[in-house]
């Protein structure tokens, strides 16, 4: 019984009012009254307390309120790391790939045998599983081929099955004044045009060189398919850069008179199969 009257007077002081009252220090008069029990303060501050925690969590976890919290990162910023990072990867392959098609080539211009060149370079492209992807040509592109080859159907020569390519195109009109000539090693076709004419790739390919030499002024060269190159010579401007994909008939570059070795505005167009030239009237109507 002393036990039960203990905690039934441990309760009842848990639930006794207590009178909180606000004087006016000149007046007396009471300003605010307040009836609380310790019970009613500790409720109402529990209930403060996890109120508050609740309503902070779920502003942190629901609203773009936690992205200035210090050290957290915002999904925007994460996002753009991944794509930098995508990008970075994918321009750091293709430079590996266009490097390892202009050494290939220098190599194959400085004698070394072909077919070595060629199987070295393709172990490096079987060890590597990145594929190059090329997006479909857009409407613009297709309509502006077809005009090409509807303006150049007089061009097209079935030489080019001998080479194992469809066909190929003559990259500019003109006349020819200089034909190809081993014994002089003139490994070229000379064709005179009217300034400022767009010379054209021959066939699609990849641009594997653009700059400009002293000798030969602005060239460009064109690694097409079956180890078949092509080379154009004296531009005064180039229109493509090294590793851009160029369609058959799309202009990569003015005529021109650049370099040392030329008389006059024209183009030297050099073809190459598996490292030997050939003779581009063979495969090409001018």
């Amino acid at each position: 019984m002393a036990k039960d009257s203990k905690n039934e007077t441990r309760v009842q002081r848990w639930r006794n009012k207590f009178r909180f009252v606000i004087l006016n220090d000149d007046t007396f008069e009471e300003l605010l009254t307040l009836k609380l029990s310790p019970l009613n303060i500790f409720v109402f501050s529990v209930v403060t307390i996890v109120s508050t925690i609740a309503l902070t969590t779920t502003v942190i976890a629901f609203t773009p309120l936690k992205e200035l919290i210090p050290g957290y990162a915002s999904s925007k910023l994460r996002r753009e790391a991944i794509e930098l990072a995508l990008t970075t990867d994918s321009l750091t392959a293709a430079i590996d790939r266009n490097e390892r098609y202009i050494q290939g080539v220098q190599r194959i211009l400085q004698g070394e045998v072909v077919d070595t060149v060629l199987q070295e370079l393709e172990t490096d492209t079987s060890s590597n599983n990145d594929e190059i992807v090329l997006s479909d040509p857009s409407a613009q592109d297709s309509a502006f081929r077809e005009w090409v080859e509807e303006e150049n159907a007089f061009t097209l020569n079935q030489g080019g099955a001998e080479l194992g390519i469809p066909q190929l195109i003559s990259p500019i009109e003109g006349i020819i004044t200089s034909g190809f000539d081993k014994v002089t090693n003139h490994f070229a076709v000379d064709i005179a045009a009217a300034s400022n004419t767009p010379v054209k790739t021959c066939y699609e390919g990849t641009v594997i060189f653009a700059d400009w030499t002293s000798e030969t002024g602005n060239i460009i060269i064109v690694q097409h398919e079956n180890n078949l190159l092509s080379a154009y010579k004296h531009n005064s401007a180039l229109l493509k850069e090294v590793g851009e994909f160029v369609r058959s008939g799309e202009a990569i570059a003015i005529i021109g008179n650049s370099g040392e070795n030329s008389t006059g505005p024209h183009l030297h167009f050099e073809l190459w199969f598996e490292g030997a030239p050939i003779d581009p009237q063979n495969f090409i109507k001018f």
